[in-house]
Protein backbone atom coordinates (compact mmCIF):
# COMPACT_ATOMS: atom_id res chain seq x y z
CA UNK A 1 0.00 0.00 0.00
CA UNK A 2 1.87 2.79 -0.87
CA UNK A 3 1.43 6.31 0.69
CA UNK A 4 2.27 9.75 -0.30
CA UNK A 5 4.38 12.12 2.34
CA UNK A 6 3.74 15.91 1.84
CA UNK A 7 6.39 18.34 3.35
CA UNK A 8 7.47 21.41 3.91
CA UNK A 9 4.39 23.85 4.69
CA UNK A 10 2.59 25.45 7.33
CA UNK A 11 -0.71 24.25 8.30
CA UNK A 12 -4.64 25.88 8.63
CA UNK A 13 -6.42 22.29 9.55
CA UNK A 14 -9.88 23.86 9.63
CA UNK A 15 -10.59 23.31 13.25
CA UNK A 16 -7.84 25.25 15.26
CA UNK A 17 -7.20 29.23 14.92
CA UNK A 18 -3.83 28.27 14.72
CA UNK A 19 -0.97 27.86 11.75
CA UNK A 20 1.07 24.57 12.32
CA UNK A 21 4.71 25.84 11.47
CA UNK A 22 6.69 23.12 9.12
CA UNK A 23 4.38 20.79 8.58
CA UNK A 24 3.57 17.26 6.87
CA UNK A 25 0.69 15.25 6.30
CA UNK A 26 1.03 11.04 4.76
CA UNK A 27 -1.94 10.35 2.26
CA UNK A 28 -3.10 6.85 1.61
CA UNK A 29 -2.48 7.13 -2.11
CA UNK A 30 -5.11 3.71 -2.64
CA UNK A 31 -7.77 5.82 -0.37
CA UNK A 32 -7.03 8.83 -0.87
CA UNK A 33 -7.50 9.62 2.94
CA UNK A 34 -4.82 11.17 5.27
CA UNK A 35 -2.75 8.74 7.69
CA UNK A 36 -1.08 10.92 9.74
CA UNK A 37 -0.60 14.66 10.34
CA UNK A 38 1.85 16.71 12.51
CA UNK A 39 5.09 19.27 12.14
CA UNK A 40 8.70 18.83 12.50
CA UNK A 41 10.11 15.74 11.08
CA UNK A 42 8.22 13.75 8.59
CA UNK A 43 8.20 10.02 8.15
CA UNK A 44 9.35 8.56 5.56
CA UNK A 45 7.10 7.39 2.79
CA UNK A 46 6.66 5.90 -0.96
CA UNK A 47 6.38 9.59 -2.17
CA UNK A 48 7.44 12.85 -1.10
CA UNK A 49 6.07 16.44 -2.47
CA UNK A 50 7.85 19.07 -1.19
CA UNK A 51 5.47 22.37 -0.59
CA UNK A 52 8.57 24.77 -0.65
CA UNK A 53 6.82 26.85 1.83
CA UNK A 54 3.49 27.45 1.37
CA UNK A 55 0.54 27.18 3.04
CA UNK A 56 -2.19 24.32 2.91
CA UNK A 57 -6.16 24.80 4.28
CA UNK A 58 -8.89 22.43 3.47
CA UNK A 59 -10.82 22.29 0.50
CA UNK A 60 -13.21 24.68 0.66
CA UNK A 61 -17.27 23.02 1.57
CA UNK A 62 -19.87 25.48 -0.46
CA UNK A 63 -23.61 24.73 0.57
CA UNK A 64 -25.55 26.55 -2.18
CA UNK A 65 -24.83 26.37 -5.71
CA UNK A 66 -26.91 26.68 -8.44
CA UNK A 67 -24.25 24.74 -11.23
CA UNK A 68 -27.36 25.11 -14.18
CA UNK A 69 -27.77 29.02 -13.71
CA UNK A 70 -26.08 31.34 -15.63
CA UNK A 71 -24.46 34.15 -13.80
CA UNK A 72 -24.26 36.65 -17.06
CA UNK A 73 -27.94 36.60 -17.65
CA UNK A 74 -30.28 39.03 -15.85
CA UNK A 75 -32.34 35.86 -15.29
CA UNK A 76 -29.52 33.42 -14.34
CA UNK A 77 -30.08 31.82 -17.72
CA UNK A 78 -32.87 29.73 -15.77
CA UNK A 79 -35.03 29.34 -19.58
CA UNK A 80 -31.97 27.47 -21.28
CA UNK A 81 -32.70 23.78 -22.68
CA UNK A 82 -31.53 20.63 -21.11
CA UNK A 83 -28.23 20.49 -23.33
CA UNK A 84 -27.54 23.88 -23.04
CA UNK A 85 -28.22 23.42 -18.64
CA UNK A 86 -25.66 20.50 -18.27
CA UNK A 87 -23.03 22.34 -20.39
CA UNK A 88 -22.97 25.16 -17.82
CA UNK A 89 -23.07 23.04 -15.08
CA UNK A 90 -19.86 20.49 -16.04
CA UNK A 91 -18.30 24.08 -17.03
CA UNK A 92 -19.48 25.64 -13.66
CA UNK A 93 -18.20 22.36 -11.68
CA UNK A 94 -14.87 22.89 -13.52
CA UNK A 95 -15.05 26.56 -11.96
CA UNK A 96 -15.63 25.68 -8.26
CA UNK A 97 -13.08 22.71 -8.15
CA UNK A 98 -10.59 25.50 -9.70
CA UNK A 99 -11.55 27.99 -7.19
CA UNK A 100 -10.65 25.23 -4.50
CA UNK A 101 -14.32 24.09 -3.74
CA UNK A 102 -14.13 20.43 -3.17
CA UNK A 103 -17.88 19.44 -2.37
CA UNK A 104 -21.10 21.40 -2.80
CA UNK A 105 -24.55 20.80 -1.98
CA UNK A 106 -26.73 22.37 -4.64
CA UNK A 107 -29.94 23.98 -3.76
CA UNK A 108 -31.78 23.35 -6.95
CA UNK A 109 -31.06 22.35 -10.72
CA UNK A 110 -33.29 22.65 -13.46
CA UNK A 111 -34.34 19.48 -14.96
CA UNK A 112 -32.62 17.33 -11.75
CA UNK A 113 -28.97 17.76 -13.89
CA UNK A 114 -27.41 17.91 -10.65
CA UNK A 115 -28.52 14.33 -10.00
CA UNK A 116 -27.01 12.82 -13.34
CA UNK A 117 -24.10 14.36 -13.11
CA UNK A 118 -23.22 13.02 -9.51
CA UNK A 119 -23.74 9.83 -10.75
CA UNK A 120 -21.24 10.31 -13.86
CA UNK A 121 -19.18 11.74 -10.89
CA UNK A 122 -19.30 8.47 -9.07
CA UNK A 123 -18.97 6.25 -12.30
CA UNK A 124 -15.73 8.11 -13.00
CA UNK A 125 -17.14 9.87 -16.11
CA UNK A 126 -17.11 13.11 -15.33
CA UNK A 127 -13.58 14.18 -14.06
CA UNK A 128 -12.02 17.10 -12.06
CA UNK A 129 -15.25 18.20 -10.38
CA UNK A 130 -16.27 18.65 -6.75
CA UNK A 131 -18.00 16.11 -4.57
CA UNK A 132 -21.84 16.74 -4.91
CA UNK A 133 -24.78 16.85 -2.33
CA UNK A 134 -27.36 16.37 -5.34
CA UNK A 135 -30.80 18.47 -4.78
CA UNK A 136 -32.81 17.99 -8.06
CA UNK A 137 -35.44 20.23 -8.57
CA UNK A 138 -36.51 22.31 -5.05
CA UNK A 139 -40.20 22.99 -4.01
CA UNK A 140 -42.02 25.84 -4.65
CA UNK A 141 -45.60 26.90 -4.98
CA UNK A 142 -47.80 27.87 -7.69
CA UNK A 143 -46.56 31.16 -8.93
CA UNK A 144 -44.15 31.12 -6.39
CA UNK A 145 -40.23 31.66 -6.03
CA UNK A 146 -38.40 29.08 -8.15
CA UNK A 147 -41.85 28.87 -10.63
CA UNK A 148 -39.49 28.85 -13.39
CA UNK A 149 -39.91 26.11 -16.56
CA UNK A 150 -37.96 23.01 -15.43
CA UNK A 151 -37.05 24.55 -12.66
CA UNK A 152 -39.57 23.97 -9.15
CA UNK A 153 -41.68 21.27 -8.33
CA UNK A 154 -44.71 23.23 -8.15
CA UNK A 155 -46.94 21.82 -4.70
CA UNK A 156 -50.13 23.35 -3.31
CA UNK A 157 -50.55 20.95 -0.24
CA UNK A 158 -49.46 18.81 1.87
CA UNK A 159 -50.32 15.41 -0.18
CA UNK A 160 -48.54 17.48 -3.16
CA UNK A 161 -45.87 18.28 -1.11
CA UNK A 162 -45.51 14.57 0.07
CA UNK A 163 -45.39 12.54 -3.13
CA UNK A 164 -42.87 15.45 -5.33
CA UNK A 165 -40.56 15.15 -2.38
CA UNK A 166 -41.12 11.25 -2.63
CA UNK A 167 -40.72 11.20 -6.26
CA UNK A 168 -36.99 13.58 -5.71
CA UNK A 169 -35.97 10.85 -3.15
CA UNK A 170 -36.77 8.19 -5.87
CA UNK A 171 -34.72 10.06 -8.24
CA UNK A 172 -31.52 10.30 -5.87
CA UNK A 173 -32.16 13.67 -4.20
CA UNK A 174 -29.58 13.91 -1.16
CA UNK A 175 -30.57 18.12 -0.09
CA UNK A 176 -34.07 18.70 -0.38
CA UNK A 177 -34.71 22.65 -0.86
CA UNK A 178 -38.13 24.30 -0.38
CA UNK A 179 -39.29 27.89 -1.19
CA UNK A 180 -40.51 29.54 1.98
CA UNK A 181 -40.26 33.07 1.43
CA UNK A 182 -40.25 35.30 -2.06
CA UNK A 183 -36.91 36.20 -3.12
CA UNK A 184 -35.10 38.83 -6.06
CA UNK A 185 -34.85 37.01 -8.85
CA UNK A 186 -38.68 36.17 -9.14
CA UNK A 187 -41.11 39.18 -10.61
CA UNK A 188 -44.05 40.15 -8.65
CA UNK A 189 -42.89 38.76 -5.45
CA UNK A 190 -41.04 40.13 -2.56
CA UNK A 191 -38.45 38.49 0.54
CA UNK A 192 -41.58 39.62 2.94
CA UNK A 193 -43.70 37.03 1.02
CA UNK A 194 -44.70 34.03 2.97
CA UNK A 195 -44.96 31.34 0.42
CA UNK A 196 -44.90 27.67 1.33
CA UNK A 197 -47.30 26.49 3.92
CA UNK A 198 -45.60 24.88 7.58
CA UNK A 199 -47.84 21.90 6.52
CA UNK A 200 -46.25 21.79 3.70
CA UNK A 201 -42.82 21.89 4.77
CA UNK A 202 -43.24 19.84 7.47
CA UNK A 203 -44.09 17.16 5.41
CA UNK A 204 -40.89 17.89 3.24
CA UNK A 205 -38.75 17.99 6.42
CA UNK A 206 -40.34 14.72 7.60
CA UNK A 207 -40.00 12.79 4.39
CA UNK A 208 -36.02 14.15 4.04
CA UNK A 209 -35.56 13.24 7.92
CA UNK A 210 -36.98 9.70 7.15
CA UNK A 211 -34.53 8.96 4.51
CA UNK A 212 -32.02 10.19 6.46
CA UNK A 213 -31.76 13.19 4.10
CA UNK A 214 -31.04 17.03 5.12
CA UNK A 215 -33.35 19.83 3.79
CA UNK A 216 -33.06 23.15 3.14
CA UNK A 217 -35.43 26.64 2.80
CA UNK A 218 -34.87 29.41 0.99
CA UNK A 219 -36.47 32.35 3.54
CA UNK A 220 -35.19 35.69 3.48
CA UNK A 221 -38.06 37.47 4.96
CA UNK A 222 -40.65 37.27 8.06
CA UNK A 223 -42.99 35.33 8.43
CA UNK A 224 -41.40 32.72 6.11
CA UNK A 225 -38.35 32.56 7.98
CA UNK A 226 -40.18 31.80 11.05
CA UNK A 227 -42.31 29.05 9.72
CA UNK A 228 -39.53 27.18 7.78
CA UNK A 229 -37.66 26.68 11.64
CA UNK A 230 -41.56 25.66 12.84
CA UNK A 231 -41.18 22.89 10.00
CA UNK A 232 -38.16 21.23 11.21
CA UNK A 233 -35.59 22.23 8.34
CA UNK A 234 -31.85 22.01 8.84
CA UNK A 235 -30.69 25.21 7.45
CA UNK A 236 -32.11 28.67 6.46
CA UNK A 237 -30.80 30.02 3.22
CA UNK A 238 -30.22 33.70 2.92
CA UNK A 239 -31.64 34.51 6.29
CA UNK A 240 -32.34 38.56 5.44
CA UNK A 241 -34.54 39.52 8.17
CA UNK A 242 -33.75 36.54 10.93
CA UNK A 243 -35.16 38.28 14.01
CA UNK A 244 -34.24 37.49 17.51
CA UNK A 245 -37.49 35.03 18.23
CA UNK A 246 -36.37 33.23 15.05
CA UNK A 247 -32.70 32.78 16.70
CA UNK A 248 -34.17 31.68 19.97
CA UNK A 249 -35.65 28.65 18.18
CA UNK A 250 -32.58 28.48 15.52
CA UNK A 251 -30.49 28.03 18.74
CA UNK A 252 -32.85 25.61 20.65
CA UNK A 253 -32.97 23.02 17.51
CA UNK A 254 -29.68 23.72 16.07
CA UNK A 255 -30.26 25.41 12.80
CA UNK A 256 -27.71 26.54 10.48
CA UNK A 257 -27.78 29.70 8.89
CA UNK A 258 -26.36 30.16 4.92
CA UNK A 259 -25.93 33.99 4.55
CA UNK A 260 -24.89 33.97 0.62
CA UNK A 261 -23.56 37.38 1.26
CA UNK A 262 -22.12 37.30 -1.66
CA UNK A 263 -25.45 37.14 -4.23
CA UNK A 264 -26.72 39.83 -2.66
CA UNK A 265 -23.60 42.00 -2.96
CA UNK A 266 -22.84 41.25 -6.74
CA UNK A 267 -26.27 42.25 -7.55
CA UNK A 268 -25.95 45.92 -7.13
CA UNK A 269 -21.67 45.69 -7.17
CA UNK A 270 -22.16 44.55 -10.55
CA UNK A 271 -25.69 45.02 -12.05
CA UNK A 272 -26.27 48.60 -13.09
CA UNK A 273 -27.78 48.58 -16.66
CA UNK A 274 -27.17 44.88 -17.22
CA UNK A 275 -30.28 43.72 -15.23
CA UNK A 276 -34.10 45.40 -14.48
CA UNK A 277 -34.17 48.11 -12.24
CA UNK A 278 -36.88 46.45 -9.78
CA UNK A 279 -34.00 43.58 -9.22
CA UNK A 280 -31.23 45.76 -8.56
CA UNK A 281 -33.38 47.71 -5.96
CA UNK A 282 -34.79 44.48 -4.06
CA UNK A 283 -31.01 43.48 -3.38
CA UNK A 284 -29.79 46.94 -2.82
CA UNK A 285 -32.36 47.82 -0.36
CA UNK A 286 -31.85 44.48 1.85
CA UNK A 287 -28.13 44.96 1.89
CA UNK A 288 -27.60 46.59 5.39
CA UNK A 289 -30.21 44.57 6.73
CA UNK A 290 -28.65 41.78 5.63
CA UNK A 291 -25.14 42.38 6.87
CA UNK A 292 -26.98 43.35 10.12
CA UNK A 293 -28.96 40.42 10.69
CA UNK A 294 -26.67 37.52 10.19
CA UNK A 295 -23.76 39.12 12.07
CA UNK A 296 -26.19 39.48 14.98
CA UNK A 297 -27.56 35.98 14.21
CA UNK A 298 -23.40 35.17 14.51
CA UNK A 299 -23.06 36.63 17.52
CA UNK A 300 -25.97 35.50 19.29
CA UNK A 301 -24.90 31.68 18.31
CA UNK A 302 -26.60 30.66 15.07
CA UNK A 303 -23.66 28.21 13.55
CA UNK A 304 -23.13 29.85 10.03
CA UNK A 305 -22.35 27.96 6.78
CA UNK A 306 -20.46 28.71 3.85
CA UNK A 307 -22.56 29.14 0.74
CA UNK A 308 -22.72 31.39 -2.39
CA UNK A 309 -26.01 31.19 -4.19
CA UNK A 310 -23.45 30.75 -7.12
CA UNK A 311 -25.04 31.37 -10.50
CA UNK A 312 -27.13 33.90 -9.52
CA UNK A 313 -26.66 37.19 -11.24
CA UNK A 314 -22.88 38.03 -11.66
CA UNK A 315 -22.21 35.56 -8.63
CA UNK A 316 -20.17 33.01 -10.98
CA UNK A 317 -18.70 30.01 -9.75
CA UNK A 318 -15.39 31.46 -8.80
CA UNK A 319 -16.47 33.72 -6.06
CA UNK A 320 -16.50 31.36 -2.88
CA UNK A 321 -13.91 32.85 -0.98
CA UNK A 322 -15.23 36.64 -1.55
CA UNK A 323 -17.68 34.83 0.94
CA UNK A 324 -15.10 35.33 3.93
CA UNK A 325 -14.04 38.73 2.98
CA UNK A 326 -17.29 39.85 3.53
CA UNK A 327 -18.26 38.35 6.36
CA UNK A 328 -14.31 39.83 7.96
CA UNK A 329 -15.78 43.21 6.73
CA UNK A 330 -18.89 42.78 9.08
CA UNK A 331 -16.64 41.94 11.90
CA UNK A 332 -16.09 38.51 11.45
CA UNK A 333 -12.22 37.28 12.38
CA UNK A 334 -10.62 35.52 9.15
CA UNK A 335 -10.42 32.20 11.48
CA UNK A 336 -14.72 32.83 12.06
CA UNK A 337 -15.19 33.14 8.48
CA UNK A 338 -13.03 30.31 7.00
CA UNK A 339 -14.61 28.45 9.61
CA UNK A 340 -18.10 28.59 8.00
CA UNK A 341 -16.58 26.20 5.63
CA UNK A 342 -16.45 23.36 8.13
CA UNK A 343 -19.82 23.92 9.09
CA UNK A 344 -21.18 23.39 6.20
CA UNK A 345 -19.89 20.13 6.13
CA UNK A 346 -21.21 19.69 9.51
CA UNK A 347 -24.93 20.44 7.95
CA UNK A 348 -24.35 18.54 5.14
CA UNK A 349 -23.54 15.68 7.32
CA UNK A 350 -20.05 14.92 5.62
CA UNK A 351 -18.05 16.27 8.65
CA UNK A 352 -16.13 12.54 9.90
CA UNK A 353 -14.42 12.19 6.24
CA UNK A 354 -14.12 16.14 4.89
CA UNK A 355 -13.68 19.60 5.94
CA UNK A 356 -10.91 19.80 8.35
CA UNK A 357 -7.62 17.94 7.63
CA UNK A 358 -7.20 15.25 10.24
CA UNK A 359 -6.13 11.39 10.45
CA UNK A 360 -9.33 9.10 8.63
CA UNK A 361 -10.34 12.54 6.70
CA UNK A 362 -9.94 13.28 2.38
CA UNK A 363 -6.56 14.70 1.36
CA UNK A 364 -8.90 17.53 -0.09
CA UNK A 365 -6.62 20.56 0.39
CA UNK A 366 -5.92 23.84 -1.42
CA UNK A 367 -1.80 25.33 -1.23
CA UNK A 368 -2.02 28.82 -0.96
CA UNK A 369 1.40 31.90 -1.09
CA UNK A 370 -0.04 33.53 1.66
CA UNK A 371 -1.52 32.80 5.69
CA UNK A 372 -5.44 32.92 5.07
CA UNK A 373 -5.46 33.41 8.97
CA UNK A 374 -3.48 36.55 8.41
CA UNK A 375 -5.45 37.49 5.42
CA UNK A 376 -8.79 35.62 4.18
CA UNK A 377 -8.10 37.51 1.11
CA UNK A 378 -5.18 34.83 0.44
CA UNK A 379 -8.00 32.34 -0.19
CA UNK A 380 -8.82 34.66 -3.65
CA UNK A 381 -5.53 33.27 -5.40
CA UNK A 382 -6.41 32.57 -8.48
CA UNK A 383 -3.66 30.03 -9.58
CA UNK A 384 -3.94 28.22 -6.01
CA UNK A 385 -2.90 24.45 -6.07
CA UNK A 386 -5.83 22.27 -5.55
CA UNK A 387 -5.84 18.88 -4.39
CA UNK A 388 -8.68 15.92 -4.25
CA UNK A 389 -7.86 13.15 -2.32
CA UNK A 390 -4.11 13.44 -2.51
CA UNK A 391 -4.23 14.37 -6.00
CA UNK A 392 -3.58 17.74 -7.75
CA UNK A 393 -6.30 18.68 -10.10
CA UNK A 394 -5.64 22.08 -10.67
Amino acid sequence: MSKTTYTNFDLFDGKSNEIKKSAWLVVDDETGKIDQVGTGNAPSADKQVDLKGKYVMPGMVNCHTHICMDPTAGDGGTGANVVEATVHAVQHLHDLLKSGVTYIRECGSTFDIDIELNELRKQGVLKKVPEILPSGRPYSMTGGHGDFPNFGHLVDSPDEMRKAVRTGLKKGTMAVKVMATGGVMTPGDFMADPQLSVEEMKVAADEAHHKGRIIAAHAEGNPGIMNAIKAGVDSIEHGFYVNDEEIDLMLKQGTYLTPTLVADWAIPEYGEGKMPDWEIKKAADALDDLYKNIIHAWKRGVPITLGTDAGTPFNDFTMTPVEFELMVEQGATNFDSLETSYNSAKLMKIDKEYGTLEPNKYADFLVLDNDPLADVKAVQQADKAVYKKGVQVY
